[in-house]
């Protein structure tokens, strides 16, 4: 027997939750990243976007964490 769908797209997978916690949760620091990202991309220099990295990486992070 198969799940039906409204129970399906309620049940929040990893990768679904993830995706959640991306545009919602961490939103802010994910436009911080993406912001640097975009005015650093034509002169692409190795941990030019570090610091907004590891702020979005540190909220990601947390919001994954298994309650």
């Amino acid at each position: 027997m198969h799940p039906s769908t409204s129970q399906a797209a309620t049940t929040l997978t990893p990768l679904r939750r993830f995706a959640t916690h991306t545009t919602t949760t961490c939103s802010v620091q994910a436009s911080a990243y993406g912001k640097c990202i975009l005015a650093t991309y034509t002169d692409v220099r190795k941990d030019a976007c570090k610091e907004e990295f590891a702020k979005f990486g540190a909220c990601l992070r947390e919001a994954m964490k298994r309650k």
